[in-house]
């Protein structure tokens, strides 16, 4: 396991760091005194006017047939050269009940130009109408309609990556096992970004983080609550629930040292090296969940070039 390094446990946030996170801390609808409906009321009224920034070369809004119905994606075509691209099949966190194609719009956007990738966001059914393992259905349907339309959109089919970020990193991760599990299409990554791994508020980072620090143990209590209301107890919800993790593509591992879900990712790149998967993880000490999102925060613009990088890597043909 290649680990990236940090600037060391316990690390205080930097005065523009730790003004954002008092803001949203501060700011953020308490969503356990919420119903679904009102707290995608919420979060959309939080939302600033789509900027469609940085520009792409098309950018193409499809419906797919889906487990569940049509399915949307959005296909993001960078300015490159290339004949043909990698393809990052990316789910967008949200806590599986919120968020859509347009609020990781600049994140896909900024991910297809960085690491030079055709990126297919997928807008999957949110819980709590539609419970686990809804969503992970619909990652994985992505992902085998863009193995066989790659060549639509100038993307390398030998070189196709599952991505997501919080809960969409935890369907990165089960989808990976899925795919592993019952055959292709063959995967050359899968890129978690700060994942939401499993259920147990009990870890390191759950004690230490689980308030103040914006994403709260109690909402991520709810969340699972409104995705797993029958249980969890089963791989397509939580990936440790794998007897072996042998077997699966290399991995990119990001984690946020503030985050209470961060313990979980840790010690899941750790599972993964020790399985004899190749990892990339870096943990960002002095950061919080959802930091990759927030464009205007200069940590996330050199968190990102290190993250494009580690994606490219990854993703190259000598991998």
């Amino acid at each position: 396991m290649r680990v990236y390094p940090t600037s060391g446990p316990g690390a205080v946030p930097d005065p523009e760091v730790a003004t954002m996170l008092a803001t949203l801390d501060a700011g953020f609808p308490d969503v356990t005194t919420m119903s679904a409906v009102e707290v995608r009321a919420a979060i959309l009224g939080r939302r600033a006017p789509l900027r469609r920034q940085p520009d792409m070369r098309e950018v193409r809004d499809l419906t797919i047939d889906g487990p569940g119905g049509p399915l949307p994606v959005r296909v993001y075509r960078p300015h490159r050269d290339d004949a043909v691209l990698p393809v990052i099949v990316f789910a967008h966190g949200g806590g599986f009940v919120f968020c859509d194609l347009d609020s990781h719009d600049e994140f896909c956007r900024s991910m297809a130009a960085g690491v030079g990738a055709v990126v297919v966001s997928v807008d999957y059914r949110l819980a709590p109408e539609n419970p686990a393992p809804a969503a992970h259905d619909d990652v994985l349907a992505a992902l085998h309609w863009a193995a066989a339309n790659a060549g639509t959109f100038d993307g390398d089919p030998a070189r196709i990556a599952l991505a997501g970020d919080s809960a969409g990193g935890n369907l990165a991760a089960t989808a990976a096992l899925a795919v592993r599990d019952g055959g292709g299409p063959e995967i050359a990554a899968q890129i978690l970004l700060y994942p939401v791994i499993d259920d147990d508020f009990q870890t390191e980072s759950y004690r230490c983080f689980g308030t103040g620090h914006y994403n709260t143990t109690d909402a991520m209590r709810w969340y699972w609550q409104q995705y797993a209301p029958h249980g969890t107890d089963d791989v397509r919800l939580v990936p440790t629930r794998a007897e072996s993790l042998a077997g699966l593509p290399p991995a990119v591992v990001i984690t946020a040292e503030l985050d209470p879900p961060c313990s979980a990712g840790d010690a899941y790149a750790r599972r993964l090296a020790g399985d004899g998967v190749v990892v990339r993880h870096r943990r960002y000490d002095g950061l919080f969940h959802g930091f990759l999102t927030i464009p205007s925060l200069s940590a996330t613009t050199a968190a990102r070039t290190e993250i494009w990088a580690m994606i490219r890597e990854a993703l190259s043909p000598a991998a």
